[in-house]
């Protein structure tokens, strides 16, 4: 049965001021990308077309129409090896335009968490996704619950204030 929920990219595309993620998982479901990492294989950071993607040009086009992308992770410390490549790979989000913070999970003791990561789109829909325990996407929802854009929304800001930039978290 095919999903109603629309793409991301068609997501973004609606967005005229912000998009915001948060991240609250320490390891999702294993990836070739993450596998080679462990293997120590590393990316050519100076080939881009070698590491470029859809995903990165979206966020390029994306911002540069002025939709301002943030993302923030809430991760466990010390860090998981899956949080340590992420961690390595976010030079390309931050290359296409994302603003990218990471706040160890000890200092989100009082901020109110959703039980779930998401996307907020323009401060008014969510895109909530839903994983299994090792971190396959399940599904993703969408919804304009006042009262879930209201918690997510409070969530992403008190994260994002106490989080510590990409350039400089040390995993």
């Amino acid at each position: 049965m095919p999903s109603s929920v629309p793409g991301f990219a068609e997501l973004l595309g609606r967005c005229e001021r912000s998009a915001v993620h948060l991240e609250l998982r320490d390891s999702y479901a294993p990836t070739d990308r993450f596998e080679a990492w462990k293997r120590g294989e590393r990316i050519d950071w100076e080939d881009r077309a070698s590491w470029w993607h859809s995903y990165d040009q979206l966020i390029t086009d994306t911002v540069a129409r002025g939709v301002a992308i943030r993302r923030a992770r809430v991760v466990s410390e010390p860090v998981s090896d899956y949080i340590r490549w992420e961690h390595y790979v976010t030079r390309a989000n931050v290359t296409a335009g994302e603003e990218v913070r990471w706040l160890p999970r000890r200092q989100a003791t009082s901020v109110a968490l959703p039980g779930n990561d998401f996307w907020l789109f323009d401060g008014t829909l969510l895109r909530v996704h839903h994983f299994s325990g090792d971190g396959v996407v399940v599904e993703d929802e969408i919804t304009a619950d006042p009262e879930a854009v209201k918690l997510c929304s409070a969530a992403f800001e008190a994260v994002w204030e106490r989080a510590t930039p990409h350039h400089q978290y040390e995993v």
